[in-house]
């Protein structure tokens, strides 16, 4: 098999992978003639594809974007993961795309065009990361006293990035033989793929299952995560919330010619950290899992200068237990406030922090562990809220971000014939990581260049981002009776 035509397969391969069903998600009304400065962002099409962009005289996109007329009317349906757009073949401009060129056919819809493959009258469009600045060239955009209220939820179903990773090789198609003219490139077939619900509107718990555990994330009085894990005699049940109150945004984000002149993010609201709980293990083996949350809460803010925005708040949970006997049990729970308000600055070629520290205990998590330790139980649970505003689906997000990162790690444990001699040890750190640019997670990007790499196509970058490294906020140590090895030091998180 030739080049070009192993290339052609391996890109029908990628969309198809991509494109959970072709036909899910329909709603193939006209795309119309609807002013789209006019649309409101709470309309049926804006919240299930994202609002139109608008030409204005005030803003200049790049000269490879293109503008696809009809917004979500335009869109016949997306896949779960955001990466594959089936959009109108006869919407105004969607002719001129091609790969290389970047779509922008509503704000969540936004992305460098991988692959474009025609079906019937529609257009099969696989996306990739872009930045903000490779979208805009020039322009203003700022608005202030955004109210994070109203938020719709959105959710990708079942994506390959929330398997664990055993599932995941499992359900991907694996080439057998090798690539050339006399053996031809054989491929396992694709797993069927559920396509992405519909929006929820609202802040309530929403559930979904990640790499073997079940998971709840809401938007009420804070971004918050339940986790519960049962498997092959080890159990792990747990709650984690960064709390606000009445949280409003400002931002302030400066383009000259391509590159980032001024940004500014700032989260008001009064921030406070909160989480629970308890673990078990009975002849069962110790867990290390990432749980990237496959539903994301959104709040529409209409178009600034045409571009259509949203303040999108996202969360993954990453638990790493070290039990140290095959029973034992061990359980706690711990809440402080944090900082009232959130946020950073650049200018001038320089990042800095803007975050007003208000740290205060209200429930101290080592005079709450509880447990039956035989030898050590230690566990390691860290939760991060990420606050994204610009565009953004799921695994592509371009415009400013700022991320609030909270690990705490506890270890409880006995010497076995001495159960009166208990220790206690517990490591909190919050760290907070902000910048501008785009992020796309790692199983996503993992299974994308599996196939790219195929015919020798760039591989996808995760990130492309500017910024600092990550700032701590607060970090704290303690162990009780003090100085006990048995329970050593707890590392909450690496600088």
């Amino acid at each position: 098999m030739g080049t070009d035509r192993l290339r052609k397969v391996v890109s029908a391969i990628l969309t198809a992978t991509l494109l959970l069903t072709a036909t899910a998600c329909t709603g193939r009304s006209p795309v119309g003639t609807a002013n789209a400065a006019d649309e409101d962002p709470y309309s049926e099409a804006a919240l299930r594809y994202g609002m139109a962009p608008v030409p204005h005289p005030d803003l200049t996109y790049q000269p490879d974007v293109v503008l696809v007329g009809g917004g979500g009317r335009a869109v016949r349906s997306v896949t779960a993961d955001g990466l594959t757009w089936r959009i109108d073949g006869n919407a105004p401009r969607a002719g001129d795309l091609a790969p290389g060129k970047v779509m922008f056919v509503t704000g969540r819809g936004v992305g460098r065009v991988l692959d474009i493959q025609r079906e019937g009258d529609d257009l099969l469009v696989t996306i990739g990361p872009v930045t903000i600045t490779d979208v805009i060239r020039d322009g203003v955009l700022e608005k202030k006293g955004i109210a994070i209220e109203d938020p719709v939820a959105y959710q990708a179903g079942e994506p390959i990035w929330a398997m664990s990773e055993e599932e995941a090789d499992a359900a991907l198609p694996t080439p057998s033989g090798r690539a050339g003219r006399s053996v031809p490139l054989r491929l396992a077939p694709l797993p069927p793929r559920p396509a992405q619900p519909a929006p929820i509107r609202g802040g309530g718990e929403v559930k979904s299952v990640v790499a073997n555990f079940s998971t709840g994330v809401s938007l009420v009085s804070g971004a918050e995560v339940s986790f519960n894990y049962d498997r092959n005699g080890t159990k792990l049940f747990g709650r984690a919330a960064l709390t606000f109150q009445r949280p409003a945004a400002d931002f302030h984000l400066s383009i000259k010619g391509g590159s980032v002149a001024r940004a500014e993010l700032s989260v008001s609201g009064g921030f406070g950290v909160r989480y629970s709980f308890e673990a078990g293990i009975s002849d069962g083996q110790n867990v290390k899992a990432v749980l990237p949350i496959p539903v994301e809460f959104s709040i529409p803010m209409g178009t600034v200068l045409g571009v259509p925005l949203a303040l999108t708040i996202s969360q993954t949970v990453k638990v790493t237990t070290a039990f140290g006997a095959k029973v034992g049990t061990i359980k706690g729970k711990g809440e402080f406030s944090l900082a009232g308000s959130l946020g950073y600055g650049y200018a001038n070629g320089r990042f800095g922090p803007q975050v007003s520290k208000n740290f205060q205990r209200k429930e101290s998590l080592i005079n709450s562990l509880r447990g039956v330790p035989v030898g050590v139980m230690g566990l390691l649970i860290e939760h991060r809220v990420r606050f994204d505003l610009g565009f953004s689906a799921f695994v592509l997000k371009a415009g400013l971000f700022f991320e609030v990162s909270t690990a705490y790690g506890t270890t409880m444990g006995s010497a076995l014939g001495s159960p009166l001699a208990v220790c206690r040890g517990v490591g909190i750190g919050v760290w907070a990581s902000y910048g501008v640019g785009y992020t796309i997670l790692a199983p996503v990007v993992n299974v994308i260049n599996k196939f790219l790499s195929l015919v020798n196509i760039t591989p996808i970058n995760p990130s492309g981002k500017l910024g600092p490294p990550p700032y701590r906020i607060h970090k704290a140590e303690e162990v009780i009776p003090p100085g006990t090895k048995l329970c050593g030091t707890p590392q909450p998180a690496a600088d």
